[in-house]
């Protein structure tokens, strides 16, 4: 009876996301002329000691399930497979894993099951109109991509029933459990992430945000780190409940209607100006990024100091690009064994 009871209560709360949101009504007939050919990755299967399902198929609302949100688009689909991988590959209990896959693309979940076919995912789809007309020019081309914002969303696009989530970015491994991760305590917070308070956090907004103190003001009282937002462990229900996508949104407004500009780096700044100060930190190993360095130079960088549970080749340089090309950095090599990559026709 138990099992008829949860599985009443999956079902009614899928139906009612459906409802609820629109960009998981339909999905747009999107044609893309890439085609990708990846090997199919060995299973993986839980340890005795992992909670099993009550019933065959895994439901999203089960509470013993760890939720992992990856973005999915044909520049970086190779990395993001990767990244799939690794977490597979080092997970203690591999099919208690739900992965949320954020697509503006809807034709890689073919894909995605051959060369997972025992993976829980679901698709959802982010339409780029959303975020399009909010977006301001970068530093970087790739950094003004619509779907880099779908992070924003994830309240909005997931289930209700889902409380905690781990948004990674594609261009990193895991050579850790990440169920370590996921129980990380967040406290009073909304989101948790490795925090750098060394950093200069002056540089990422500009002259003109300081010299007006009702932008800086913002920082008034908070002691601001930076922190990178390609590993975040997110408490939904607080988001949710906080509205943090709408006030994201707003500080992207004021930096399309300023006078001038007053940050420069895509999607990062909004962040910061909500949440720098009020960070549950997480080791620094969760988080070992810099490593894409820079493309342009060829210049490599080195590890941290310290142990190591994830390597994020953040930056322009990525491994797959700089191995294709026979140019690799020494620490390229740490990603190539999760790259299931055959060939493209």
């Amino acid at each position: 009876m138990l099992w008829i009871m949860r599985f009443s209560g999956c079902f009614s709360a899928v139906m009612m996301m459906i409802a609820l949101s629109p960009s998981l009504q339909s999905f747009p007939p999107i044609e893309t002329s890439h085609k990708f050919s990846f090997q199919k990755a060995p299973a993986f299967h839980n340890a005795d000691e992992c909670n099993s399902p009550t019933f065959g198929k895994l439901c999203v609302c089960d509470p013993s399930l760890v939720h992992v949100a990856i973005t999915l688009d044909v520049e970086y689909l190779r990395g993001s497979i990767a990244a799939v991988h690794s977490i597979l590959q080092h997970s203690k209990c591999p099919e208690s894993i739900f992965f949320h896959f954020l697509v503006s693309e809807t034709t890689l979940e073919t894909l995605v099951r051959a060369t997972f076919p025992e993976l829980k995912f679901e698709f959802y789809y982010f339409d780029p109109e959303k975020v399009r007309g909010l977006i301001s020019s970068s530093v970087r081309q790739e950094l003004e991509q619509p779907l880099n914002y779908a992070r924003n969303y994830l309240a909005d696009l997931l289930e209700p029933c889902v409380r905690r989530v781990i948004y990674l970015d594609s261009d990193l491994v895991l050579v850790d459990d990440i169920s370590k991760l996921w129980s990380t305590s967040l406290g009073k917070k909304a989101i948790g992430a490795p925090e750098y308070c060394h950093a200069n956090f002056t540089k990422y907004f500009t002259g003109y945000f300081w010299s007006d103190s009702r932008f800086s003001g913002v920082f008034s009282r908070r002691n601001p780190c930076y922190f990178n937002t390609g590993v975040m462990v997110i408490d939904l229900g607080k988001w949710r409940r906080f509205g943090y996508t709408r006030r994201i949104e707003k500080w992207m407004e004021i930096q399309k209607t300023s006078p001038t500009r007053i940050y420069e780096l895509g999607s990062l700044p909004p962040f910061l100006l909500l949440f720098a100060g009020h960070v549950a930190p997480i080791e620094h190993r969760w988080n070992q990024h810099g490593l894409g360095g820079d493309n342009v130079r060829g210049s490599c960088r080195e590890l941290h100091p310290g142990p190591v549970s994830l390597l994020h080749w953040s930056g322009s340089g990525k491994p797959w690009i700089r191995l294709d090309s026979k140019q690799p950095c020494p620490l390229d090599s740490l990603w190539s064994p999760y790259d299931l990559y055959g060939h493209s026709t």
